[in-house]
């Protein structure tokens, strides 16, 4: 079942839109927020899962919203709006859908298939929070640990090891976290200055580094501060020295 909050200041919009989710089996409305204050303290504590959250209303705005409600728990997000203007900016920070009122039921149906898609937590929320925060590379990755999702600040990270299209995070308090994201997409994402490809394989946080060993076949191996070896890839060897 996916929990869902609807946050819209024009109460016939907000009636519309909740009467249509009831008839979803697979969605449940767990709540009705009348304004921006309102929204927050409903994510805070519902805790739902997927948000229609109209982007203007008196006070606080949607971006304003997902920015007072903060990391925990914030949910994937429809944006709701009469206006264009804002589509790209809610693409911009990976918005799961943005939907044009008056919505149609065609509009409706495509974004509850992309809630169904997505559920279980990925780096769409990290990617928005740092949008928000107007971060030009991700300073939080969403990671798996056992039955839950966490935020993790990148300066926690040791290396970054490919898993198919799963990337594994290796961290400072020695855990092991599964990220829904490709090792290139996550290179993409993460600051050079801070994390260097060794391998094709491997990502490095470069503050982590210790030392580099030549091995007796001519290629190096990177030792990390905490005794961690990793190999060093021959295409990779000049960029990591530079």
């Amino acid at each position: 079942m996916i929990r869902v909050l609807v946050v819209d200041d024009e109460p016939l919009a907000r009636e519309g839109l909740v009467l249509r989710l009831r008839k979803e089996p697979d969605f449940e409305v767990v709540g009705e927020a009348d304004g921006g204050a309102a929204a927050v303290t409903a994510l805070r504590e519902m805790r739902p899962d997927l948000v229609f959250l109209d982007v203007q209303m008196p006070g606080l705005d949607g971006f304003d919203v997902l920015r007072a409600a903060g990391p925990a728990g914030l949910p994937q997000v429809v944006f709701v709006t009469a206006h264009e203007q804002h589509a790209l900016r809610a693409f911009e920070v990976s918005a799961l859908d943005y939907l044009l009122k008056p919505v149609t039921d065609e509009r409706l149906a495509a974004a509850l298939r992309k809630a169904r898609a997505a559920q279980g937590p990925d780096d769409r929320v990290a990617r928005l929070l740092d949008h928000l925060d107007g971060k030009a590379h991700a300073r939080r990755l969403v990671a798996r640990e056992r039955d839950r999702y966490v935020l993790v600040p990148v300066e926690d990270i040791r290396w970054i090891a490919a898993a198919g299209n799963y990337a594994e995070i290796h961290d400072r308090k020695g855990r092991t976290l599964l990220v829904r994201s490709t090792l290139s997409e996550l290179e993409q994402r993460l600051d050079p200055a801070e994390f260097a490809r060794i391998h094709r394989s491997t990502l490095v946080r470069l503050a982590e580094a210790r030392e580099l060993r030549p091995d007796a076949h001519g290629d190096y191996d990177l030792a990390l501060e905490d005794g961690t070896v990793l190999a060093v890839g021959r295409a990779y060897r000049e960029r990591l020295l530079r």
